[in-house]
């Protein structure tokens, strides 16, 4: 007789592979991330006293911290929503913006690998040591091409060109004031939307890479137009890689955000641990939750091609 054997699906392998895959990732995040997150709750919820010998004292006060931060702090809560609503404008820019230039450097053109090369260029002077390089030699050409470039910008001020003009021009076209300021606001951050979308386009470059030519070969038979292409064969093919560079890029706004300056001053320059652990905290968790609603709304209408 036949022994029957349990074999795995192919769902089930393909999950054992991915739990294989992130599990150095896990192993690093419970033995760092893990306790230092805990320790972070801990001291939210105390005075922390640094010994002169070594060490430290906490003193548990509740939820004193937090009361202070939201209701005694003068500019806590200012800079915890300007840094939000700066990642709700990025957010959405940075994306649309890394996929076109994807879409764009993903052509075969002479030069294509310098072009490439130049908007990955921001990500790697966007390191410590190389900014503290540029400022110094900014620094030290003060006087000279600084001054030059201040002539010039005052020239361009006193061109008659102002930005209200563009917004005025929207405004009698009949758009709504949300949709002007939005726009006002994107054409006040381009040089921070390019700056942050080095790695994107990489990863949405890999992505239209790995789109099967056949599914292009099918659209152009049925006579799909260039549009009707990249609403039925690109963009939902990328989708998954959208999630990866709108976490990516949600995680990188934090990171850089004021927020986290003013938690580093507040523990290392006024040693208020424990206030600093809660502006730490706080916008840890409304990042997880803006990553969560974003994240749950992609994937409801995300396809993954296997």
């Amino acid at each position: 007789m036949k022994r029957n054997k349990k074999r795995m699906s192919l769902t089930t392998k393909r999950s054992i592979t991915g739990l294989l895959f992130i599990f150095p990732w896990l192993i690093g995040f419970i033995w760092f991330y893990a306790r230092s997150l805990f320790m972070s709750v801990q001291f939210s919820l105390c005075n922390l006293t640094v010994n002169p010998g070594g060490g430290y004292t906490l003193d548990f006060t509740g939820l004193d911290n937090y009361i202070y931060a939201f209701r005694v702090h003068g500019t806590f809560k200012q800079i915890l929503t300007t840094s939000v609503g700066n990642m709700l404008i990025d957010v959405p820019l940075i994306t649309f913006f890394s996929l076109f230039m994807a879409i764009l450097l993903n052509r075969k053109f002479k030069g294509r690998t310098l072009v490439r090369a130049i908007f990955f260029l921001p990500v790697i002077l966007n390191s410590g040591a190389i900014l503290d390089a540029m400022e110094l030699a900014r620094t030290m050409m003060s006087g000279g091409i600084s001054s030059a470039s201040a002539e010039m910008a005052s020239a361009a001020s006193g061109s008659g060109i102002s930005i209200q003009y563009y917004i005025q021009m929207f405004a009698t076209l009949g758009l709504p004031d949300s949709i002007i300021e939005y726009i006002a606001g994107a054409v006040g951050r381009i040089s921070d939307i390019i700056n942050a979308s080095g790695v994107q386009i990489i990863i949405f470059i890999a992505a239209l890479q790995s789109i099967p030519g056949s599914m292009y070969e099918v659209a152009r038979i049925e006579g799909a137009t260039a549009y009707e292409t990249f609403w039925k064969v690109t963009f939902p093919m990328v989708l998954p890689h959208i999630i990866t560079n709108v976490v990516y890029t949600v995680v990188d706004s934090f990171a850089d955000s004021e927020v986290v300056e003013l938690a580093y001053d507040t523990a290392f320059t006024n040693n208020n641990y424990g206030l600093s652990s809660v502006m730490s905290l706080t916008s840890t968790v409304i990042t997880c939750l803006i990553l969560v609603l974003i994240c749950r709304f992609i994937q409801k209408r995300t396809f993954y091609y296997n």
